[in-house]
């Protein structure tokens, strides 16, 4: 089982020895701090994960910083959820994303709507076909 909190809502310019300071200064055990930031610009994303060694650490660290003020804004802590499925429709153990109806997505990318074809009468636009094979068999 993973021991891992998630630390939101934090300004752009924190960085990972920032949060280790943090943690020290608290006297929190943690394994290693990790922040998120944009691969192309390296800007924080304004989260980061801290991998703990056991729940009572995560615990204790989810009750000193969730909601803790820092500048203009309350941060967030959490326990980290795992990462969601990339794929539409069904994920492990069945879960459905919940932005996708089920079944899979209602149109292609494009946003195109693909119409069905006319049906002539209730048997469809083969019927007649299937009446005259009926007959010759």
């Amino acid at each position: 089982m993973s021991f891992t909190v998630f630390l939101g809502n934090l300004p752009t310019w924190v960085t990972k020895d920032d949060i280790k300071s943090w943690l020290n200064a608290e006297n929190l055990v943690y394994d290693d701090v990790k922040v998120i930031r944009n691969p192309e610009t390296q800007e924080s994303k304004g989260f980061a994960f801290i991998d703990t060694p056991n729940s009572e650490e995560m615990n204790s660290i989810i009750r000193r910083f969730d909601r803790a003020p820092l500048e203009d804004r309350l941060l967030r802590a959490n326990q980290a959820q795992p990462p969601k499925s990339k794929t539409a429709g069904a994920g492990p153990a069945g879960q459905t994303n919940r932005n996708t109806p089920p079944g899979g997505p209602r149109r292609e990318r494009g946003g195109k709507k693909h119409k069905r074809p006319q049906q002539n009468g209730p048997q469809g636009p083969h019927s007649a076909f299937a009446e005259e094979l009926a007959k010759a068999l």
